[in-house]
């Protein structure tokens, strides 16, 4: 069974990166995922931001959500409970809100949209930061079921 420390990442990546790459991957072809990731860093540089990969991770950060409602049958009638979200699943549903964002904007090359987007989430405006605000009220609207959690 692979680790994520098994991984062999390289050089001039990191672990997020990666990860990032895999998601924007369609049909398995790694290296217009790759070219994707590249040319998104470069159009960063041109819209004046010095350390692209600074603002994509604080971008990333900015779009996780701290908690979620999960539906739990109780009693025949399914209730919406609140829950904090494991780190490995704020990744996750970070990278998808932020390439769903960037892939429902037309008009644009892929690598436009993605930078717009990552720009638009250390704003905390966008989309997919907008995702995160809409799972976060949802799960205040719901605080009343949270003494179900632990059934």
């Amino acid at each position: 069974m692979s680790n994520k420390r098994d991984i062999i990442i390289p050089t001039g990546s990191s672990y997020l990166i990666e990860k990032f790459i895999n998601c924007v991957m369609q049909d398995g072809k790694k290296n217009i995922a790759r070219k994707i990731f590249k040319d998104t860093m470069r159009s960063l540089v041109k819209k004046g931001q010095k350390y692209p990969e600074k603002l994509f991770e604080r971008a990333i950060d900015m779009i996780k959500p701290q908690i979620e409602v999960r539906p739990k049958r109780i009693g025949g009638a399914v209730y919406q409970i609140p829950v904090e979200v494991k780190p490995n699943r704020q990744l996750t549903l970070a990278i998808r809100w932020l390439l769903k964002a960037a892939r429902t904007k037309k008009g644009k090359p892929m690598y436009d949209r993605l930078a717009d987007e990552l720009i638009l989430a250390t704003q905390e405006q966008g989309n997919a930061y907008k995702k995160k605000i809409d799972v976060f009220k949802m799960a205040q609207a719901n605080k009343a079921f949270a003494h179900f959690a632990r059934y």
